[in-house]
């Protein structure tokens, strides 16, 4: 325990494959998903919506596992920045003593990512370090309830970033 009572978390493995084109980074998973050991697990993160829209999929009535398959087969996968850190609550502005996830075991396995998208600016202060990998980097709207842009607006900034131009799609 540190003195301020926030226990260290360990954060959830990646969901990648060696299709995986784009790679979408939160932050750290919320009490609600480390809890459910399942990624965007709180009812109100709207993740599963924005993905079911750009990908025309049912996510939110799919089981996880079913979830996780849907992202695979359309080449995104999804992972955090942090893989340990202490905090109370879900906010990224509690996150202390953070500890960043190890990219080079999602780039071994994901020999075609070419596109990392941050899910918030939390996420998003590691842009420049996957940018200067020679990863295309864009920083989405926060998927988080506390991010209060309309649903369709953050659609729109979704939707636009994770369409894989077709020579991106082939490397």
């Amino acid at each position: 325990m540190q003195a301020n009572g926030a226990r260290q978390l360990v954060g959830l493995p990646p969901i990648v494959d060696a299709g995986v084109r784009v790679l979408i980074l939160g932050s750290f998973p919320s009490p609600a998903s480390l809890a459910a050991q399942r990624y965007y697990a709180h009812p109100q993160n709207q993740f599963w919506r924005l993905l079911a829209e750009v990908l025309a999929v049912p996510l939110p009535d799919l089981d996880y596992a079913g979830k996780q398959r849907a992202l695979l087969a359309a080449g995104i996968g999804v992972w955090d920045v942090y893989g340990l850190c202490r905090r109370e609550g879900s906010l990224d502005s509690a996150i202390r003593a953070s500890q960043p996830n190890d990219f080079a075991c999602v780039t071994r396995t994901a020999t075609r990512l070419h596109r990392v998208c941050f899910n918030g600016k939390t996420a998003a202060r590691f842009a420049p370090r996957l940018a200067a990998q020679g990863f295309d980097t864009c920083v989405l709207p926060s998927s988080s309830p506390a991010y209060t842009l309309a649903f369709a607006s953050k659609l729109a900034l979704w939707r636009a970033a994770l369409s894989v131009p077709n020579d991106l799609a082939r490397r």
